[in-house]
């Protein structure tokens, strides 16, 4: 099954994550810190895909090197738990708004980021 959201533009939700987050205080370069991380691309790379409007299969398709760590991206987005997602894109999908998610409740970027402690 091909869910809605695969065709939609990366763009159309950036800035919806942008939006959530700006409520609560955080900011567009926190997101982009985020998104960077999780997908490995640069900035200009990442800009490209937002003038583009590359949808969501294809951003993750291309993405240069997700990162290792976002298997440790655990717990429930839409009441799915995200461990339990069979779907590879899907799961790429939902560990990016947990993260944002964890951004706009004020977590620590170090944290959302899953950097070992100290």
């Amino acid at each position: 099954m091909t869910h809605r959201i695969y065709k939609m533009s990366f763009a159309s939700v950036h800035v919806l994550y942008i939006a959530k987050v700006e409520r609560k205080g955080r900011t567009q370069a926190e997101v982009d810190e985020i998104i960077l991380w999780m997908t490995g691309y640069s900035q200009a790379q990442f800009e490209a895909h937002l003038a583009a409007k590359t949808n969501f299969e294809d951003f993750f398709a291309q993405a240069p090197q997700l990162h290792p760590a976002r298997h440790l991206i655990t717990g429930v987005i839409c009441g799915v738990r995200i461990e339990e997602i069979e779907d590879p894109l899907m799961r790429e999908i939902r560990y990016m708004d947990k993260l944002i998610d964890e951004l706009a409740k004020g977590r620590p970027m170090a944290k959302i980021l899953r950097k070992p402690a100290n």
